[in-house]
């Protein structure tokens, strides 16, 4: 049951930065694997499928608000695909703890850049 509960709790904080823009995988990849014991590539597999679903409707709002520029987009898209799939291949080779450090890296740079950022306002 705690478990469900956990589920829910997740989706929910995971779900609040998705629709903010921030990326909720940023907190999803973490929270699955630390607080549910989930490897890292199924937390990165689960964190796929979920911003799909999120990022669709957060996409549909932003755009409806007027905040999302369309001009130079076609070159953010080819380059994100080409990128995703050499990302994704590239993850199936790597080990699980290889990734989690990596992963742990990046989200202290950048809370490390965020804090300056904010710092210098």
């Amino acid at each position: 049951m705690w478990t469900i509960v956990l589920y829910v709790f997740i989706g929910f904080v995971s779900g609040i930065f998705g629709g903010l823009g921030m990326g909720g995988g940023t907190l999803l990849i973490p929270l699955l694997t630390i607080f549910l014991g989930l490897d890292q590539k199924l937390s990165q597999g689960i964190n796929l499928v979920a911003f799909l679903v999120m990022a669709l409707f957060s996409l549909y709002i932003h755009y409806r608000n007027g905040y999302v520029e369309t001009k130079g987009i076609i070159y953010i898209i080819l380059s994100g695909i080409v990128f995703s799939v050499a990302g994704a291949f590239l993850a199936g080779y790597l080990p699980s703890n290889v990734l989690r450090v990596a992963f742990g890296v990046f989200l202290c740079l950048l809370s490390l850049y965020q804090g300056v950022m904010a710092i210098k306002k």
